[in-house]
Formats: C-alpha cells, sequence, structure tokens
C-alpha cells in the first residue's frame, strides 16, 4: 500500500524569465537553425531516398501485421476486453487516491526500468495512474503482435523489435506534460528549462550535420592521453591501418611470450583503458605481461576499396613481424574483444592453413564466430536493409560511424537515446560527463568493401564457421583447424554477442577451450577489475553440445573474471625475462601512447 500525495504539481511558484537572456537564447536559436536547415535539404539530396526505401519495407511488414490482426475479429475483441478490464481495475485502485486514501498497483516497471525513478511517479495519484495506464498499454501492444501467427521467426523479431521502439518512443517520461519531473522543472525555471532543452537539440542537429545526434556526455571534459587512455607506452610501429602500442613494463621482469590485442575497429580499443582504475591493459601490465596492442585508423573516402583481407595483412600479420623485431619473440599470446576476436580466430585458422602457428593462445571476449543467433542484431541484416546501406556507403565510400552507434543505440533505447533526450531537452541540462559515454560516442567509420563482406559473409550467411566457407589472401578459412588453447569469455546479459552464440561459436575450434561466462552485459562483463568486487562468472570444464546445459552445471565464481584469466594466460607465457622498454628492440619510437590514430575523433 502507498500513501499518495495529492496532486500539487500545479501549485509551485513560477519564476519570470529573463528577458535579456531570453533574447540571447532565441538569438543563438535563429543562427543555428538556419544551418541546420541548410543541412538537412543537403542530407536528402544524397540519403533521403535510401531512408525512404526502409522506411517503406518496414511499413509494408506492419500494414500486413495489421492484416492478420483484423482477419480474426474474435480474437481482437478479446484482447481489447481484456485491455478494457484492466484499465477498468486500475481506475477501481486509483479513485481511493484521488480523496486521500491508500492505492494498490495495477501492474510495475520492470526491474531496472529507469524512466520512473522520480518519487512522482509512485507518490502521486495522477502520474502513478498515467504510468500504469502506459505500461498495461505497452504490455498489451507487445503481447498482440507476439500473438500474430504465420511468420516466420526473423519477421516476427523484426516486427516485435520495432514495435518495441514505438512503445518506448510513446513512453509519457518522454513527454513534458506527462513527465513530473520536467513539468515541475518548467514551472520552477519559468519554462527556461524548454527553451535550453531547444538549444540543445539545435546544437546536436548542427553537429549531425541536420540530422540529430544527441550529445551523451560533455566531450570538452576528456583528452586521450590526459585523463583516458592514460597507460603509458609508446607507438613502436605503424601502416596504413593501425598503429602498434608497446606498453611500458611496470614490474622488473615480465613472461617471456608477449601479449598483443586485437581491438574491434567498429569502435576505438580505449574500451579497454578508460581510467586506471578499470584498465584491462594497465592490469595486464601489472601482472607482467609485455602487451601490444593494434590502435586501428579510423577510415574515411579514400579507404573505400579497403577489404576484410586488408585487415588481416596490414593488422596481426604486420603486428607479429613487427613484435619479432622489437622483443626477439617469433611467437605471442594473443587477445581479442567483439569483432577484434573474430579476427583472431581467422588469424589463427590462415596461420594453421599456413603451417606457420606464431599465437600459441587465444583469448576471446564476447566474440561472435557463428552467427546463425545473432540476437537483435538480426533485424538489421535483411536483404533490403543490407542492399540500401550498401548504396549510401557507395555514395560516400564508407559507412558513417553514427549509423552504426544509432544501430547500437537502438538495441537499449531507454537508456542510451531517450535517457538522454529527457536530460538535455525536456530538462534542458548539460550533457554530464562520463569516460564510458565519451567512448561510445567516439564513432569509427567501416570502409565499405569491407563492411558489406562482412555484413554478408558472416551475418546474413554465417560462412565463416564453414571449413573454407570464406577465402584470405589466397586461403580457405577454416575454424576447425584450430588447435591453440583458448579462453573463451561472454556476458549473459550482451544484446550485441548473445553468449550462447559465442558458446556455439567456441565450440568450432580443435584445441582445448576454456569457456568462461560473466555477469551483466557486452561492457561492464569484460570490463570487471578485481578491485570492483561486482558480478561474477560461471565456469564448467565439461564440454557438452547445448548451452543451457552447460551453464545448469556450471559453477558460479563471485568478482571479476580477470584473475581466473591472469592464471590460464601465465601457464602459457613462459618463463620470465628482463622487463622490456619500448624503443629499445630494433623499432624505434614514433610517438606516444595512446598515439595519433585513436585521435581521429568525427564528431566534436
Amino acid at each position: 500500500m502507498a500513501e499518495p500525495k495529492t496532486p500539487e504539481l500545479y501549485a509551485p511558484e513560477f519564476k519570470t524569465p529573463d528577458p535579456a537572456q531570453m533574447a540571447e537564447l532565441f538569438s543563438h536559436i535563429a543562427d543555428k537553425s538556419q544551418v541546420i536547415v541548410r543541412e538537412f535539404l543537403n542530407r536528402q539530396r544524397t540519403d533521403g531516398a535510401f531512408d525512404m526505401q526502409d522506411s517503406m519495407a518496414l511499413g509494408k511488414s506492419f500494414m500486413e501485421l495489421t492484416q492478420k490482426i483484423m482477419a480474426d475479429p474474435a480474437k481482437l475483441a478479446q484482447a481489447q476486453m481484456s485491455l478494457w478490464q484492466n484499465y477498468m481495475e486500475l481506475w477501481q485502485k486509483t479513485l481511493p487516491g484521488v480523496f486521500g486514501q491508500p492505492t494498490e498497483s495495477v501492474v510495475r516497471e520492470a526491474k531496472g526500468d529507469k524512466r520512473f525513478k522520480h518519487d512522482d511517479w509512485q507518490d502521486n495519484v495522477l502520474f502513478s495512474y498515467i504510468k500504469q495506464s502506459y505500461l498495461l498499454t505497452a504490455t498489451w501492444i507487445q503481447d498482440m503482435v507476439a500473438g500474430v501467427e504465420g511468420y516466420d521467426d526473423k519477421t516476427k523479431k523484426k516486427l516485435m523489435f520495432y514495435t518495441r521502439q514505438f512503445v518506448d518512443a510513446m513512453s509519457p517520461s518522454n513527454f513534458v506534460l506527462t513527465n513530473p519531473e520536467a513539468l515541475r522543472a518548467t514551472f520552477e525555471s519559468g519554462g527556461e528549462n524548454l527553451i535550453n532543452g531547444l538549444k540543445n537539440m539545435l546544437d546536436d542537429l548542427e553537429r549531425g550535420k541536420g540530422k540529430l545526434n544527441i550529445r551523451m556526455t560533455d566531450v570538452t571534459a576528456f583528452e586521450l592521453g590526459k585523463n583516458v587512455a592514460t597507460t603509458p607506452g609508446k607507438v613502436v610501429y605503424q601502416n596504413e591501418m593501425m598503429q602498434l602500442l608497446q606498453y611500458d613494463p611496470s614490474t622488473p621482469e615480465v613472461f617471456k611470450k608477449p601479449l598483443l590485442i586485437f581491438p574491434p575497429w567498429i569502435n576505438k580499443f580505449y574500451i579497454m583503458d578508460l581510467r586506471p582504475k578499470n584498465s584491462l591493459i594497465k592490469w595486464a601490465v601489472d601482472q607482467g605481461f609485455t602487451v601490444f596492442l593494434m590502435s586501428w585508423i579510423n577510415p574515411d573516402e579514400k579507404m573505400a576499396e579497403k577489404v576484410f583481407e586488408d585487415y588481416l595483412k596490414d593488422g596481426p600479420l604486420a603486428a607479429l613481424d613487427a613484435i619479432e623485431q622489437a622483443t626477439g619473440e617469433h611467437e605471442v599470446n594473443a587477445l581479442g574483444y567483439c569483432l577484434g576476436g573474430t579476427l583472431l580466430g581467422i588469424t589463427n585458422a590462415y596461420l594453421a592453413a599456413q603451417g606457420t602457428p606464431r599465437i600459441t593462445s587465444g583469448t576471446h571476449l564476447t566474440t561472435m564466430l557463428d552467427f546463425s543467433q545473432p540476437g537483435e542484431l538480426e533485424v538489421f541484416i535483411e536483404e533490403e536493409q543490407i542492399a540500401s546501406l550498401e548504396k549510401r556507403m557507395a555514395a560516400k565510400g564508407y559507412l558513417d560511424g553514427s549509423e552504426m552507434a544509432t544501430t547500437f543505440s537502438m538495441l537499449r533505447a531507454n537508456d542510451l537515446m531517450w535517457s538522454f533526450f529527457i536530460n538535455n531537452y525536456l530538462l534542458g541540462k548539460d550533457a554530464f560527463p562520463f569516460d564510458l559515454l565519451y567512448w561510445n560516442s567516439d564513432s569509427t567509420r567501416m570502409p565499405a568493401k569491407m563492411h558489406s563482406f562482412y555484413l554478408r559473409n558472416f551475418y546474413q550467411n554465417n560462412r565463416l564457421k564453414e571449413p573454407g566457407g570464406i577465402s584470405l589472401l589466397g586461403t580457405p578459412i577454416d575454424l576447425t583447424k584450430v588447435k591453440v588453447p583458448t579462453y573463451f569469455l561472454s556476458a549473459i546479459e550482451d544484446h550485441i554477442a548473445p553468449w550462447k552464440s559465442n558458446y556455439m561459436g567456441s565450440r568450432l575450434f580443435s584445441g582445448p577451450v576454456r569457456f568462461v561466462l560473466s555477469g551483466s552485459g557486452h561492457i561492464a562483463g569484460p570490463i570487471n577489475p578485481p578491485a570492483a568486487n561486482k558480478y561474477f562468472f560461471w565456469t564448467n570444464p565439461k564440454s557438452t553440445d547445448d548451452a543451457d546445459e552447460w551453464l545448469k552445471e556450471a559453477k558460479q565464481t563471485e568478482g571479476s573474471w580477470w584473475p581466473d584469466w591472469c592464471k590460464w594466460l601465465s601457464k602459457n607465457s613462459g618463463e620470465k625475462v628482463p622487463a622490456r622498454v619500448p624503443g629499445t628492440g630494433k623499432l624505434p619510437v614514433i610517438e606516444d601512447a595512446p598515439g595519433s590514430y585513436v585521435k581521429m575523433r568525427l564528431i566534436q
């Protein structure tokens, strides 16, 4: 039972806006508006036609859905009656609150739903009613779509995904008059929050050149090498595709075999080096490993012809030769994160086919190798969408980083889109400085030919898991030929690389595999330092074809998986040797870490 508050929201003192401040704001808005309109019109001449094709295809799917719902009037009537009964129950249990009596909730938001954390959503009878009415309707809509028959699994997933996008967009928290926090701010500031919000929106439209690019954080609060990506090191090699970083040792002795890190090129490497206290890179250095890392170039239209083979040839294959010059070591251990882990698997398969296994152990973090169950990303890999994307990439020579960022944000729209919409535009607040969001907004481009190859051969046709399904540098890639020891880390709440798909991919290798399942998601699962004492991980030495069966019999361990990995990696790293300082080998120092490639930022 909750003791309701009477609707007092309309009583706060109304603040009179400062005329001079308002005049300055409106002048700023007028100037920005002219620039944005011009950018918007320019964008329509290039992207508009293709965006229209995508919208028409999606609209057709929902028209068919509506027809199927209408084709069963009895089922529709039953669903409408159920919704009406829920509304009646809500009204009956809310009515006492209008007279100051205790009320009882009919429905509650899901655990972890941050949209309704303001006290008024629970304590104020009016906003509690609005929230519950929305939750009932949202559940009803989603259940209706889920219950429609006659669709294949892929189409049903697409309809459910975009239905959720619609439901999230219509949340009362996204509108001033139905968001108690925004409404209070409007009264108390005399509407300054909305004027500031309009200014913020226009600034974001200008930054996005006519397309809304919501600022998630204060990017001016961070500088690479100063307060993010600060682990000391040097760039000791570079080519057109990447810079090779060698980090300064922090122990007098190090393991003989170096560790080479394969970051993804879908985003930047410093997710593994945000701050000293949560840096996987610094932690590995402190454990006595000689750490090298490939920092990928942020490609532009000049690199439109770059293909997946270029990332293999000028990435790990070039890095291995450079590391041998720097340290004298022909063999290394390697770690790959996300797409970097996919490239690591490919590299090991390529080296096995060549008869030159130079990577003696592989660590894969949240890595897809079998793409048969890509999770919610599946809705973006239909033929019509890929063809439309290829046309846009052909016009520019690359996939714009903002498109990839939008795709990932849609997977968690309430947290990564609507929360910032509310903070920046409805409340009129400035974005809060947060290093993780700074990294998240630091988008990277994808070369057109490479990205098309990746989408079609991996996601759409799942050829990587087939022996010889793809060939690179004239060599058939067969993951079953990979016999090196492998540590495979996945995350149970990962929406980008679902853990069960990771598990299936890990079973493609022929060598010994230690599969570890962490708590949390795609970022917080891997980036979980021991000092934080957060989450847990599961291990199970038994090998089974079924992921659920593996988890059922797995042992859960509290805390970070990092010490478990360190123990495993140490066994594959050889004896200790004197610490290696960058520049003392055959490769001279080019510049300080984190290097210049990672500093190529698309949008400020």
